[in-house]
């Protein structure tokens, strides 16, 4: 069976993976950029959004598995955008312009459905309303036999980690402190026994954790 992969993740010091008072220009509320500073200077990332150059150090070595054997992805509505409730503007289609990184089908959470939306270079957002089991049927079956995503937010990689559900697991903890927004570990006291835990630290300050189930 395919597996459940989270990649990249990036959790502060006191345990948040975002910041408070997320908008359509602060995607990360109150914490900015400072989660994802580790991850701009990579090769991999630069290769995402089509450009060249970028280092290749131990940050790189970890981020570029983001992507390989990927057939679906899973990510919160509040990934997809800071729109709340129903959906008031259909026109809004994500952060990442007419061209998403994904380039597979990605299912967004959501208790308001709306149409599926294609976009250019093969993702297709679907918007759905389920159980974590419920959606990763339905992801999996649209991966073809490869991987799962759970791409984020907190609380859906929190919800996926609570059903036992993730295989793997790489979380990246930034040496900040933004004391509120929304928290990663929260309600999920003893998950290390289920994990082969490893830790990579690199030169510019975060550590690399990777959670495997044996």
């Amino acid at each position: 069976m395919s597996l459940v992969r989270v990649h990249n993740f990036s959790v502060s010091l006191d345990g948040y993976g975002t910041g408070e008072g997320q908008s359509l220009e602060s995607p990360f509320g109150h914490a900015g950029e400072r989660l994802h500073r580790w991850f701009f200077h990579t090769r991999t990332f630069r290769a995402m959004h089509g450009e060249e150059g970028g280092e290749t150090g131990v940050d790189d070595a970890m981020a570029r598995a983001w992507g390989d054997g990927i057939g679906a992805e899973i990510m919160g509505r509040n990934k997809f955008g800071p729109q709340r409730g129903p959906w008031q503007d259909h026109e809004w289609n994500g952060w990442w312009g007419p061209d998403p990184v994904f380039h597979t089908p990605v299912f967004v959470l959501t208790h308001h459905p709306r149409p599926t939306v294609e976009m250019a270079g093969g993702t297709t957002f679907h918007f759905v309303d389920g159980s974590p089991h419920e959606v990763l049927a339905r992801a999996r079956e649209a991966a073809g036999g490869l991987d799962v995503r759970i791409g984020g937010g907190p609380s859906t990689i929190r919800a996926f980690l609570a059903a036992d559900l993730v295989d793997h697991l790489h979380v990246v903890v930034v040496p900040i402190l933004l004391g509120r927004g929304e928290r990663l570990w929260d309600g999920l006291e003893g998950l290390e026994e289920r994990f082969r835990i490893e830790a990579v630290s690199s030169p510019s300050g975060v550590t690399h954790l990777t959670f495997t189930r044996p």
